[in-house]
């Protein structure tokens, strides 16, 4: 890799902090790219990422402006200095730069479905200033293995004033939108359709009347033996471990029983998923009902709730045990959120750069040499 710009200093380039920028030596852009490269290469606190600065110093002078000493020797920057600068940055614009990054990324690579789904950082919280936990809502593109963007929840709301914001961030163009029952409202399903998208919203008890009309749909097609009626069904089963799951998912296309169906944008299927899984010969069963904007069978909604779960997978569950994202004690509102988009920046990163290994070893190559921590970079490049 030359010391020509990344495609990160393009998008990242107008960032700015509040207040008096002081006498600071550094550009804002150079301290990020900082704590960027440290992230990938298994660096999880500041004083973390200021030691990964100074060992690597040589290498950040070619692709970073910083000052040098009377020696003429580049001096990176203190572990506070990075604190105070992750501190004044805005997090809606450094979300924002993200959220332009990984767009022009998914229109190179296609996006299919996009996973809405919640997660809380444990360790934020400061009960001694009277901070809870902070809560951010992601949008993860489960084929393409990337994190498309971040919104923190109010301590005073829930997901669903966060979510029409994400989405606001996001170019859903053509992408199959999953959320989890919570993001199951009319506006929700309006907003995606009018931003081009397509919805599979869960429907349970917080949309009663709607979870009846489902109900009810789908025990009269069952009733009338299907005579007539428009559905598609798929069925699959699963052995291994001592262990059986056989998953059926049934989808209606006739709607007479949607008493609501004009104020649900675009809605053309309402369908049934039952799960049930044997061990040891105990048999237990979920039953979770489904509406749908776009007209596609069975086998493809079944694997699309499938997909969705993926952002627990693998997004969630490695920032926890890859990146100790739990663990992480930034309690800062700000600097919290910004180092959890460079997490999740690095996390995309890591995922889309060749070569095996788990994501925890691919982060540990990088902290040993500068090639791997090259490869890494190169493989987030929107070419």
């Amino acid at each position: 890799m030359t010391s020509q710009p990344l495609s990160f200093f393009w998008y990242f380039g107008n960032l700015r902090v509040s207040g008096s920028t002081g006498r600071s030596p550094y550009r804002v852009l150079d301290l990020v790219f900082i704590t960027l490269c440290a992230t990938i290469a298994n660096a999880d606190t500041w004083i973390d990422i200021a030691e990964f600065a100074r060992c690597r110093r040589d290498w950040l002078a070619r692709f970073c402006q910083l000052p040098c000493d009377d020696e003429g020797e580049p001096i990176t920057p203190s572990h506070d200095t990075l604190e105070r600068l992750f501190k004044r940055l805005n997090p809606k614009l450094f979300a924002r730069c993200f959220g332009h990054w990984t767009a022009a990324l998914a229109r190179t690579l296609g996006l299919k479905q996009v996973a809405i789904d919640g997660k809380t950082l444990c360790g934020s919280a400061d009960p001694a200033n009277g901070l809870r936990a902070l809560h951010l809502v992601s949008a993860w593109a489960t084929a393409n293995q990337l994190s498309l963007g971040q919104v923190a929840v109010d301590d005073k709301s829930n997901e669903i004033t966060a979510i029409p914001e994400l989405l606001r961030l996001l170019d859903i163009t053509g992408a199959l939108v999953t959320i989890d029952a919570m993001g199951c409202q009319k506006a929700i399903a309006r907003q995606v359709v009018d931003q081009g998208g397509d919805y599979v919203l869960p429907v349970k008890g917080n949309q009663e009347r709607l979870q009846n009309d489902v109900a009810a749909t789908v025990s009269f097609a069952v009733d009338q033996d299907f005579e007539g009626i428009e559905h598609d069904a798929c069925y699959a089963e699963e052995r291994g471990h001592g262990r059986v799951e056989r998953r059926s998912c049934l989808v209606v296309y006739d709607l007479r029983f949607i008493r609501d169906l004009a104020l649900w944008a675009k809605l053309c299927v309402v369908g049934m998923c039952v799960y049930e899984r044997e061990i040891a010969g105990k048999v237990s069963s979920e039953v979770h009902y489904f509406i749908g904007s776009r007209r596609m069978g069975a086998r493809e909604y079944a694997q699309a709730l499938r997909n969705h779960w993926g952002i627990e997978n693998n997004q969630h569950w490695q920032l926890d045990i890859s990146f100790r994202e739990d663990d992480n004690q930034v309690c800062n509102r700000n600097a919290a959120q910004n180092l959890a988009v460079l997490r999740r920046l690095a996390l995309s990163f890591l995922k889309r750069s060749p070569g095996k290994g788990s994501i925890k070893t691919k982060r540990y190559k990088a902290s040993l040499s500068t090639d791997a921590l090259e490869s890494v970079l190169l493989a987030g490049q929107d070419r």
